[in-house]
């Protein structure tokens, strides 16, 4: 084994990010409310950053006064570092000299603060608490309640007991020595409670759960639901027609009842606890001119200025210099969050204007007219690298004629006609539709003939394309879309 030493030159490249260009990228990410809360936290962390829209008072000069709305107080010793590290929490206890805020301008935020609090969402009453209040009105022993309370916090979002959660499972691991029969009581009392259907174990029990005697043809629809669910799923009524006697107009009625039942009972619950409230950082208008006026919703995010008073006591040679570090390094912080706000607000606007611009026809038109989009397009069009397009647009919203979008809405790849001409995914898939509405319900088409009847239109696609484009519009196959 021989050793040896030597040396070695290497050229290597690496890219280290700023901490400047990383809080950029940060804040151009971020939407609106989010950038609003980031604010608010920096204002609340870093006390030379000072709102213009709360602190603007006239100096003695007549020019608006950048700093806090309160006289400078005098120069601080060097060991009152602490209390200028706190200034911004105690300020109105230390000074009591100079202009303050009118009780005008006091009671306006103290309105506001309030309008926001009366206005935050409370936390809804979940579908586990509901189905656990309601255990409540029934009389049995605790073990019996409490198996019941262990099986409601077993049930998914739909309403049902999951499949790998059997009543030995829930007997064995519940933590008390109880017999599965005491689970199935404990489940048959959860299958009481309301919406209708909760704890069932598959959609045949979950239906059935939801009928009642006097329910218009409960006795067909049970047959239905115990014996033929697999053919009412593949629309296979001559074949229920077959087994059962009963006419297909008898079946065709049934089914009407049917529709009626919530295969989801646990559905509504969730969809109101996920609820989310869109707010838009962009408005797009329609001008005089035939074109569209791009505009960012920001008029109640505060406009960022830095104290004078902190910019003076960093200029004052007699300041502390621990105190000068400090105030040297708050203030820089102040600026790079400024400029990026700034660098945000032009990136995003440059960028939504050329997406706009690019979509025009989409706003003028519909839907089905929007243009194949890439964001290396627009990236190439104002000038920025791709991932910049992409972090502007992240979670971004736009409000338009059209309606409300996301940014990304409007990207989108596409293909080519068989005239040449590209045309973009969202453009198949409307003329899918539309296709599908006009079809013959009694002889629907196959994807093979919705191919044909597309390229008849001009539209060049392939078999699987239109499969899977059906599957994501949530549109049946043939068979199940047939009508008799």
């Amino acid at each position: 084994m021989r050793l040896d030493t030597s040396q070695q030159m290497r050229t290597e490249m690496r890219l280290r990010m700023a901490p400047r260009m990383i809080q950029s990228m940060e804040i151009l990410q971020l939407p609106i409310m989010a950038l609003q809360e980031r604010i608010e936290q920096e204002l609340s962390e870093n006390p030379v950053l000072v709102d213009l829209r709360e602190s603007a008072s006239p100096s003695e000069d007549g020019e608006e006064a950048a700093g806090p709305a309160v006289a400078e107080p005098a120069e601080p010793e060097p060991n009152e570092f602490d209390s200028l590290i706190n200034l911004d929490e105690n300020w109105s206890e230390l000074y009591d000299e100079g202009p303050r805020r009118s009780r005008a301008s006091l009671s306006e935020e103290g309105d506001r603060k309030l309008d926001a609090m009366q206005n935050m969402a409370s936390r809804p009453r979940s579908f586990h608490d509901s189905l656990t209040e309601q255990l409540g009105f029934f009389d049995c022993d605790s073990v019996l309640r409490d198996l019941a309370e262990y099986l409601i916090y077993n049930l998914d979002d739909n309403g049902y007991l999951p499949k790998n959660v059997t009543l030995h499972d829930v007997a064995r691991d519940f933590g008390r020595d109880v017999t599965v029969e005491q689970a199935e009581d404990a489940l048959r009392m959860v299958q009481k409670l309301d919406p209708p259907g909760v704890g069932a174990r598959d959609l045949k029990e979950c239906l059935l759960l939801q009928l009642t005697p006097d329910m218009p043809c409960h006795d067909i629809l049970r047959t239905l639901i115990t014996h033929h669910i697999d053919d009412l799923q593949h629309n296979r009524l001559p074949t229920i027609e077959k087994k059962t006697g009963l006419s297909i107009e008898t079946i065709k009625g049934a089914i009407e009842h049917l529709r009626r039942l919530n295969p989801r009972p646990g559905s509504s619950f969730t969809l109101t606890e996920n609820t989310q409230y869109v707010v838009p950082d962009l408005i797009v208008e329609p001008n005089e001119t035939g074109t569209y006026d791009v505009r960012l919703v920001d008029e109640h995010t505060p406009n960022l200025s830095i104290s004078r008073y902190y910019q003076k006591q960093l200029r004052n040679k007699g300041t502390d210099p621990a105190a000068r570090e400090f105030i040297q390094k708050r203030i820089q912080s102040a600026r790079w969050l400024i400029e990026s706000i700034e660098q945000r607000r032009n990136t995003l606007l440059k960028v939504a204007r050329a997406i706009i611009e690019h979509q025009r026809p989409f706003l003028d038109k519909g839907p089905e007219f929007i243009e194949p989009l890439k964001m290396q397009q627009i990236a190439d069009r104002v000038g920025v690298h791709v991932t910049t397009v992409s972090r502007a647009v992240d979670d971004k919203w736009v409000q338009s004629p059209r309606g409300i979008f996301p940014l990304k809405r409007f990207f989108g790849g596409g293909t080519v006609t068989a005239d040449g001409e590209e045309i973009a995914w969202d453009t198949i898939k409307q003329k899918l539709l539309e296709v599908v509405s006009k079809e013959d319900k009694s002889n629907p088409m196959s994807d093979e003939e919705i191919v044909d009847e597309m390229g008849r239109h001009g539209l060049k696609v392939a078999r699987r394309t239109v499969t899977k484009y059906r599957q994501a519009l949530m549109i049946p196959s043939s068979r199940q879309r047939k009508q008799f």
